[in-house]
């Protein structure tokens, strides 16, 4: 199945999907070599298009800049595949508390395949005074919610829990993740917001 067919079925027909999913056999490696990482592209490009060749107005200042974009683009990437390994090995080691299968390649499914709605959610990043719209990539809360009991045989009465720890940690893992990597990518191509640091505001 190609990634298309399988980013469109997995966000307009969730439910058939996941139990096509679950006849399939993945681990953490297969899977981000076919899908994750072609996914991960997605925000990656359109950050880098964003901010290094459309850039923003902020009053009367012009923001954007090719480093500022490479920045941003490379620390979306980078933080995209980390997530998903830290994720998957989380969500699998959280699974016998929730009276779940433990199984390494059907966590690295759950989470790869539901964060398809946060990578395809990212193109609006290619328009930064539209990337609010990225918001629109919690709908893979919802995905990740019909895929427990088909990836992780999690009983029903343990779904809403196994989702809202999941979720939680997700958001930590995300957000120091992105600060680790935003503060080496800095510290090798400079600070896009300090003063005279990449020439990255130019008055209109």
């Amino acid at each position: 199945m190609s990634i298309i067919t399988r980013a469109k079925n997995i966000l307009l027909t969730p439910a058939a999907e996941w139990g096509v999913i679950s006849m399939e056999t993945e681990s953490p490696g297969s899977l981000l070599g076919k899908y994750v990482l072609p996914m991960s592209l997605i925000p990656a490009i359109a950050t880098f298009i964003g901010w290094g060749v459309i850039g923003v107005n902020v009053g009367f200042v012009r923001i954007g800049s090719i480093e500022w974009g490479l920045t941003k683009g490379i620390t979306s990437f980078v933080s995209s595949i980390l997530t998903y390994y830290v994720c998957t090995y989380i969500v699998d080691a959280l699974a016998p508390s929730f009276g779940s299968e433990k199984n390494i390649g059907r966590s690295a499914q759950l989470v790869g395949y539901s964060s398809t709605a946060s990578w395809v959610a990212g193109i609006f990043m290619i328009l930064p005074g539209l990337s609010i719209l990225s918001i629109l990539g919690l709908y893979g809360i919802y995905l990740f919610y019909l895929g427990i009991p088909v990836m992780k045989k999690t009983p029903e009465d343990k779904h809403i829990g196994y989702l809202l720890v999941t979720a939680l940690v997700v958001i930590v893992v995300f957000i120091v993740i992105a600060m680790i990597l935003t503060s080496i990518v800095y510290a090798i191509m400079g600070n896009p917001y300090a003063l005279g640091g990449l020439n990255d505001m130019r008055w209109r």
